[in-house]
């Protein structure tokens, strides 16, 4: 018998419309699996064990099974998005345990594409931080359990790199995507703004935070972006040369990037250079100010979230992230720097088409329970590991977190590559080659 989970959403996608399997025989290979394995992991809040076989049931009886682009695929859902009939905590005991009357609109276009919501997966508190933990456990990274998943969508990637899924849905406000994804060996992609509906907590951090996939190939984030936006995302074909800035630089001032990560960067660029495209050293030009930038709209936006929560309820570190972010909410919402750093950065782009850089500057923080430390120390532990993903939120341009070599652990390493806007499909189709040129193992070896 062929065990379903691990394989590609393309492939049982394919494999459910030719009928060589039904849908609930591949959501019940993966009920087995996280059974079995999610113990070690902690990727779900819940599981959706007896609703995933029901709904994968009904998917069979669809006179339209044939034609969807995903046909009983399984699916984690990042627990910051509301799926009918389920309460979505957003990883806090202060947000109320009330059951969702609607899918979010990414969820049903999903599902109408004939994904199966298998769970909602873990969160640190209203997706702030990049670790996951807090009530519902630590997430680990299935490939180094002694290290954090990374955060906030830390328990999709983790769901997928483990198997446990082969596509998961999440969101990335300052990195909450790319982090995790490079983490855990994924692929994913930030879209631009407005290309995927957000509707991401109460005001989606001032336009900041995009919904987008986790996968394990180039071909299934492109597939699931495809659903989510309604559009295709197809590239101009492996011939076309583009103009590619390697920046191995962190944008704050003081943070270094760690020599695994750069020598990824400097990799991938000799591979890339042997397919014909025109690559050269070049640094965007950050102002000194954008850490400071980052840290009043990471603050103010989870003020927003806060607002109106039991701050008995709420861990210390979110209490004081969110006393932060009120001082600063006047003038993030006039969106004055954000429109500064746009104009500064656009020229840049004007003349690349992809900016190639680290996807982090060393491995993740050890696993362990970040929500009952300092907020300096969080705030500290996330930066000096993940500077160089807040810049794109703060721009709204699409960028991509690809796999790319291994740390000394043996975990994977990353690159990231960053657009302009409506640049999605050249960003796919560079990640592409990359995944040609040297691929990588989808998987996590934790059975």
């Amino acid at each position: 018998m062929t065990n379903w989970a691990g394989r590609t959403a393309a492939e049982i996608a394919a494999a459910v419309r030719e009928k060589r399997v039904t849908p609930r025989e591949v959501v019940a290979a993966h009920l087995e699996r996280i059974t079995r394995l999610d113990g070690r992991i902690g990727a779900f809040r819940k599981v959706r064990a007896e609703a995933a076989l029901a709904e994968a049931d009904e998917l069979s009886a669809r006179a339209d099974l044939a034609e969807l682009p995903l046909a009983g695929v399984p699916l984690a859902v990042k627990d910051n998005l509301p799926v009918r009939g389920e309460a979505h905590l957003d990883g806090s005991a202060a947000t109320p345990d009330t059951p969702a009357d609607a899918d979010h609109v990414t969820v049903a276009r999903l599902r109408a594409a004939g994904a199966v919501v298998i769970g909602l997966t873990n969160v640190p508190e209203l997706c702030v931080f990049g670790t996951t933990e807090g009530i519902s456990g630590i997430t680990r990274n299935p490939w180094d359990t002694g290290r954090s998943a990374g955060g906030s969508s830390g328990g999709s990637a983790a769901a997928v790199a483990a198997g446990l899924a082969p596509i998961a849905l999440g969101n990335d406000g300052m990195g909450s995507l790319r982090i995790p994804a490079a983490n855990c060996g994924l692929v994913t992609i930030k879209p631009g703004f407005g290309v995927v509906p957000a509707g991401i907590g109460n005001g989606d951090w001032f336009g900041m935070s995009e919904n987008g996939p986790l996968a394990t190939t180039v071909a299934d984030a492109r597939l699931v972006l495809s659903v989510l936006a309604e559009q295709e995302f197809e590239g101009a074909g492996q011939r076309t040369s583009r103009r590619i800035a390697v920046s191995l630089r962190s944008p704050l001032v003081g943070v270094t990037v760690s020599r695994p990560y750069t020598n990824a960067v400097t990799e991938a660029a000799g591979l890339l250079a042997g397919t014909g495209h025109e690559l050269r050293r070049a640094e965007p030009p950050y102002p000194a100010s954008i850490g400071v930038t980052a840290l009043r709209h990471w603050t103010a936006g989870t003020a927003v979230d806060a607002a109106g929560l039991d701050p008995a309820l709420l861990a210390r570190r979110t209490r004081v992230h969110a006393a932060i972010g009120r001082r600063f909410l006047r003038g993030v919402q006039a969106g004055d720097a954000r429109e500064r750093l746009r104009a500064r950065l656009a020229p840049f782009f004007a003349e690349h088409d992809v900016l190639l850089t680290p996807a982090l500057a060393r491995r993740s923080p050890r696993a362990v329970p970040w929500h009952e430390r300092g907020w300096l120390r969080n705030a500290l532990a996330g930066s000096n590991y993940s500077p160089l993903t807040p810049a794109w939120n703060l721009t709204g341009w699409p960028a991509m977190s690809v796999p790319f070599g291994t740390l000394p652990s043996g975990a994977p390493c990353a690159v990231q590559l960053v657009g302009r806007p409506g640049s999605e499909a050249v960003l796919l189709e560079v990640a592409q080659q990359l995944e040609t040129l040297r691929p990588w193992q989808r998987t996590a070896p934790v059975d």
